[in-house]
């Protein structure tokens, strides 16, 4: 089976029919300079280049077969699923120039044109920061067999890193790719990666794009 190089000398087994990517909230409230960051007086521009990157993958997976699911952060108009906290500091609801931020069915709840989900894609619609928190995604996975994630996307200390945690915590092995998630400042991102290395690689395995290509189109 292809097996993906990672950091720390580590090696991830990319086993066939049991690995699953997961792009994680390539929505344009989050990379579009018109979205909901920009808005909150974040830069998306740094988010925004790891595009690329993310679509890559997502077209390599899709040739080799291996599931693709993505994730979307996002409110119910009504704002019923958005707990009191959520509330208080007004994370979703306001109105700007792609709709509501972050509530669903606005034109920025959508993911960007490049990283667009197919026909019968896995679409994993959170009101939350981890995409395990009040959806069907660990049902989805149990139900294909799949034990191993390949993560991506944005942001990397937050709605990543909460993925991740979530995962670990259900017993998935996960991987990052650190070069296709990013953050709205570089220190964010980089502190969010420490953190998966930290305690003999507390929460996973680390590898790029370039690497992680190579084992999807062995």
């Amino acid at each position: 089976m292809p097996v993906i190089e990672c950091n720390a000398g580590l090696s991830f087994e990319l086993v066939a029919g049991r690995t699953a990517l997961l792009a994680i909230d390539l929505q344009r409230d989050f990379l579009d300079p018109d979205g909901f960051v920009s808005a909150s007086g974040g830069d998306p521009s740094a988010m925004r280049a790891i595009v690329p990157n993310a679509a890559a993958l997502i077209a390599a997976a899709r040739a080799s077969g291996v599931t693709v699911i993505h994730t979307r952060e996002g409110y119910a108009p009504d704002l019923g699923d958005m707990h009191a906290l959520k509330r208080e500091r007004r994370i979703a609801g306001r109105d700007g120039p792609l709709g509501r931020f972050l509530i669903r069915g606005e034109p920025g709840h959508a993911h960007v044109a490049e990283c667009l989900p197919l026909p019968g894609e896995p679409i994993i619609d959170k009101p939350g920061f981890g995409s395990f928190y009040r959806t069907e995604l660990e049902t989805l996975l149990r139900e294909r067999g799949i034990e191993r994630l390949i993560l991506f996307g944005v942001t990397t200390q937050c709605c990543v890193s909460s993925t991740l945690r979530e995962a670990v915590d259900r017993g998935f092995r996960c991987l990052t790719v650190e070069d296709a998630c990013a953050a709205t400042t570089p220190a964010l991102h980089a502190a969010a990666i420490d953190v998966i290395y930290g305690e003999g690689n507390l929460f996973g395995w680390v590898s790029d794009t370039v690497r992680v290509l190579q084992a999807l189109k062995a």
